[in-house]
């Protein structure tokens, strides 16, 4: 079985405790970014979409629509995850975990991947839009940093 968006999800959750939608999002999306980077291969293949308030996992957001706070993620299996992918996500948890959603929300919009998917769907700031994110331009910009 393939590890999904939700998998990963569960496995922050198991390891963080209960988090903001939005916070899960954006940790769940730096944990594919930085895989993409160190183990040269994306944890999952759910999309990743370049909404008005960030990177979004439209499939975890479906999830999770009408939840603020996530204490657990509905037919998720972290146990799928193998120890490289976990310790990849434990890496971006000891680096982003104790960042507020906000914080995070704020970085995505200063970096490309986001602003590029935006701007070269001619989506202005705000404007809705579902857009996605290329696991080229993620991987390009974070092996950069």
């Amino acid at each position: 079985m393939n590890v999904t968006a939700m998998d990963v999800a569960a496995y922050i959750l198991s390891k963080q405790g209960k988090m903001p939608a939005m916070k899960l999002q954006k940790l769940v999306y730096y944990s594919q970014a930085w895989s993409l980077v160190w183990d040269d291969k994306p944890l999952f293949q759910d999309r990743i979409e370049a909404w008005a308030n960030g990177p979004v996992i439209r499939s975890l957001y479906k999830s999770l629509r009408g939840q603020y706070m996530i204490t657990t993620i509905p037919d998720s299996h972290p146990e799928l995850l193998d120890n490289t992918q976990r310790e990849t996500i434990d890496a971006i948890l000891g680096f982003y975990g104790t960042k507020s959603s906000h914080w995070l929300s704020d970085l995505t919009h200063m970096e490309l991947p986001w602003k590029e998917a935006r701007e070269n769907a001619g989506l202005t700031e705000g404007e809705r839009g579902s857009v996605v994110i290329s696991e080229a331009s993620m991987a390009e910009y974070y092996s950069s940093l």
